[in-house]
């Protein structure tokens, strides 16, 4: 049986993808908008989500709109942003009781629609500007998320990574914004851009539970109405040529170092190779069974946490790891020996098979959430590829140990970056 199906239909201005499933006692629905990661519009997108979800013409106060949500049996409202490879990605989600549990006969999936519908074109606005008090609790918001990075030092050295590792491309910037733009944007500017990201984002809008196809497709019709665009669609580009590796290490007050390493996969999602590279990613530090975590922090004792995670759409692949700070050059090495070791095929058949399982039922899991479900869904809209969840699944145990040591020998080392104490000796 599938995993899930879905049904894609083309309306105006967006495609709507109908899951239909009964696992959930909620229907979903995911309003995704997707565009090109820039400097000029990346704190715009990270601003404007949460000040649509603050209120409405409707529902012109937070407590207002939150206590309607609270009459729809508890129905949740969230935003979210994100950056996928070199798309920056804003989702406005909405969860709601399926009325097919309950004895009471009110419409709830079309009062989700309206919802939707009311919170994305329908905002508080006056002489053609956002509401100046929304917008100003929402900068002050946006600028503590953005500053909290830097207080969380696992993050902030993420972050820097990938700063560092790509300077001159899109990815280096943050899905939050840049704080020195955030004090430039106004009322009227932040309107003027929610606008255009309306008439020009790629859009995808998913519904998910156990509904009608048709009802979907005519509340759609009826609620979401779209301007016709033609999305831009960024070139896909994996390679990236690396002449020396870099060293990065910065200074600050910490007590624990954070070391982290990027490497260039030269792989992306679509790619024959991808499932693959997800094997290798869970021997390598994916998963408690993973080479880091058994040779770097459990038999060295060099880390109090080493992991690596693969980023699907840029290509890359980032080591994560907590360290003394005079562990630093004794970690490197540790590190490096065995990123060789899997060029060199020192892992089992068995090894092989126990990942295959593990990478399964991370799918499995995730998809026990609806939202859960749509990220996995959607990494089709980001490479313009067609997988279902099954292919996914099938693939992955066809991966050979062979394929596995050639993805990791086209893999390239490409910058080590170590947060450290100020007073540390190398």
């Amino acid at each position: 049986m599938a995993i899930a199906s879905e049904t894609i239909k083309h309306k105006s201005g967006y495609k709507l993808h109908i899951v239909r499933t009964t696992k959930y006692k909620t229907n979903t629905l995911v309003f995704k908008m997707k565009a090109p990661l820039t400097k000029e519009t990346v704190t715009y997108r990270a601003l404007f989500p949460h000040v649509l979800q603050s209120n409405t013409s409707k529902y012109p106060t937070t407590p207002e709109l939150r206590s309607y949500l609270d009459d729809l049996y508890g129905a949740g409202l969230y935003v979210d942003v994100t950056k996928k490879g070199e798309y920056h990605i804003i989702s406005f989600t909405i969860d709601i009781v399926n009325e097919k549990f309950l004895s009471d006969t009110t419409p709830l999936l079309e009062k989700a629609f309206s919802l939707l519908s009311e919170v994305l074109f329908h905002p508080k606005v006056e002489e053609m500007a956002f509401d100046s008090a929304t917008v100003t609790n929402e900068k002050r918001a946006l600028k503590q998320r953005i500053q909290s990075v830097f207080d969380d030092k696992m993050r902030y050295s993420s972050k820097r990574l990938v700063e560092e590792m790509c300077a001159n491309e899109p990815y280096a910037l943050e899905a939050n914004g840049r704080l020195e733009e955030l004090e430039q944007i106004t009322p009227m500017s932040l309107y003027d851009y929610y606008q255009e990201a309306l008439n020009e984002d790629e859009i995808d809008l998913y519904v998910i539970g156990d509904l009608s196809e048709d009802e979907v497709d005519g509340l759609a019709s009826q609620y979401i109405s779209l301007s016709d665009r033609k999305p831009v669609v960024l070139s896909r580009q994996a390679n990236a040529s690396i002449e020396d590796e870099k060293e990065v290490i910065e200074k600050i007050d910490v007590k624990q170092g954070k070391l982290n390493i990027g490497y260039r996969t030269n792989i992306l999602y679509g790619d024959p190779q991808y499932f693959a590279l997800q094997l290798f990613n869970g021997l390598f530090g994916g998963f408690s069974h993973s080479k880091l975590f058994i040779n770097v922090r459990e038999k060295a004792s060099l880390a109090y946490y080493a992991a690596s995670r693969v980023e699907s759409h840029k290509g890359l692949l980032m080591v994560m790891s907590g360290i003394e700070n005079e562990n630093y050059k004794q970690a490197v090495d540790i590190i490096k020996e065995q990123f060789e070791a899997m060029k060199q095929g020192d892992f089992t058949e068995e090894e092989l098979l126990q990942t295959k399982a593990v990478v399964k039922n991370q799918v499995l899991e995730t998809v026990d959430v609806a939202r859960g479900l749509v990220e996995l869904l959607y990494h089709n809209v980001l490479a313009n590829q067609s997988i279902s969840l099954d292919e996914w699944i099938g693939k992955t145990e066809q991966v050979t140990k062979e394929e596995v040591i050639k993805v990791a020998n086209q893999m390239k080392l490409d910058t080590i970056y170590f947060l450290t104490g100020t007073e540390v000796q190398r």
